[in-house]
């Protein structure tokens, strides 16, 4: 039988998401402790004994730099890389660059709530999470899931957003379901899966 291996990881902490700033679209670098978490998911997917033969992420380079370090550790830093803003964060609009804090004096506390964890409300400007699955996707479908599939060990880089898309799909949840998922920085989560796409086993490496 044929590994239908999938791994995905978030992207390590930004420095956006250390200042409490909406990142979204925008393109902010990994802090130190980023570049040390992105280090540590190489690290972990290693001891596992996973290799990989191909790997997605997104336009954005904090989950591109992710990446990189992650397939450094593993000793793949050869392997071919597929970019696609498909994979992007989901877009904050005009939230994007501002304090979650200073947002909430703006809009107030029960909007922003609202904005950040409804399923189908997009800020000003921008994504809700039923806009960014619906970017997500098709791409997973039409580009990632078919080399699965057919046996190549994939490892997909992203972001927390984008993430919840795919996680939707393989762990059939409802949008309520994936409303309440939280995906820690720079920890791997490993899927097996049957030929008919559905999950067969998970292993989430955190801690």
């Amino acid at each position: 039988m044929s590994d239908r291996l999938l791994v995905l990881v978030r992207h390590g902490q930004s420095e956006w998401n250390l200042k409490n700033l909406f990142t979204g679209w925008k393109d902010p670098d990994l802090t130190e402790k980023g570049i040390a978490e992105a280090k540590d998911a190489g690290r972990k997917l290693k001891a596992q004994g996973l290799q990989f033969d191909i790997a997605f992420t997104s336009a954005l380079l904090r989950a591109q730099h992710t990446l990189d370090l992650t397939l450094a550790e593993l000793g793949q830093t050869g392997l071919p890389v597929r970019k696609h803003l498909a994979l992007n964060e989901r877009d904050y609009g005009d939230l994007s660059g501002l304090n979650k804090d200073d947002a909430r004096k703006k809009w107030g506390e029960e909007q922003v709530l609202i904005w950040r964890r409804s399923y189908d409300v997009p800020p000003p400007g921008g994504e809700s999470l039923k806009d960014t699955l619906a970017r997500t996707l098709p791409y997973f479908v039409q580009e990632i899931l078919p080399c699965v599939l057919r046996g190549e060990r994939t490892l997909v880089a992203a972001h927390g957003n984008s993430l919840r898309a795919l996680i939707m799909v393989l762990e059939k949840l409802t949008p309520e379901g994936i409303l309440k998922r939280e995906l820690a920085t720079g920890v791997p989560i490993i899927y097996r899966l049957n030929a008919d796409a559905t999950v067969a086993s998970k292993l989430d490496l955190a801690g």
